[in-house]
């Protein structure tokens, strides 16, 4: 079968289809549009018009969560647990990481002190409730990599750079989740999901929204 994934360069949800297939050293391509201004051909066969879209040969899959476990159960190794009801829990949590990247985004687009502020709020209440479901590491099952660590690293990867503008952001998240983030960071198939230049791009996308962070690290240097 022929995959490609469709993306846009930034994107953390097109990003864990990346790591997963990475993980299972599958071949792919993948092609980048601009969903500021997305090509006919994008928009009659994405449904929400939105990115990550995998083509298998003249088929369509979207949702990264749907594509994640698609790719685990056609391709080895199995990164999904083997037990349902852990399996249930784990797309639970899933699905709460992918609420905590929509709360990133809201954080590092905060045009103002008082909506930074507030976000930083929210954030930390969502990590005092991760803190306790996670093991004893390096990952969420323990010295086993799985799909919901693949969901995770995009966000550690993106707070990894916003901390650099922002010192409290580091003493925001728990020591926990820290050495989770390191160890996901520190993964091969982590460190290739993105483009060589995604660090500035993301910092340039950023900027274009008027982030509130950035323009004070500008404004300070």
């Amino acid at each position: 079968m022929s995959l490609e994934l469709v993306s846009f360069p930034i994107c953390p949800f097109v990003q864990r289809a990346v790591i997963v297939l990475k993980e299972k050293e599958v071949d792919f391509s993948i092609s980048y549009i601009d969903l500021a201004d997305s090509p006919k051909w994008f928009k009659e066969i994405s449904p929400f018009g939105k990115v990550p879209l995998l083509k298998i040969d003249h088929e369509v899959l979207f949702e990264s969560a749907i594509i994640n476990e698609y790719l685990d159960e056609v391709y080895p190794p199995r990164l999904h647990p083997e037990e349902p009801l852990l399996r249930a829990k784990h797309r639970g949590w899933i699905e709460f990481g992918s609420n905590l990247l929509f709360e990133q985004f809201r954080l590092f687009t905060a045009r103002d002190e008082d909506n930074f502020q507030q976000q930083c709020e929210v954030l930390g209440g969502l990590f005092a409730r991760l803190v306790p479901e996670l093991g004893d590491g390096p990952y969420f099952m323990g010295e086993r990599f799985s799909l919901l660590d693949a969901a995770y690293a995009p966000f550690f990867m993106r707070f990894a750079i916003l901390k650099q503008y922002r010192e409290e952001l580091s003493d925001l998240m728990p020591t926990p989740l820290d050495r989770w983030g390191r160890a996901l960071l520190a993964r091969p198939s982590v460190q290739v999901s993105v483009v060589e230049d995604f660090e500035q791009r993301f910092l340039d996308f950023g900027r274009t929204k008027g982030s509130y962070i950035l323009h004070e690290a500008g404004a300070d240097a």
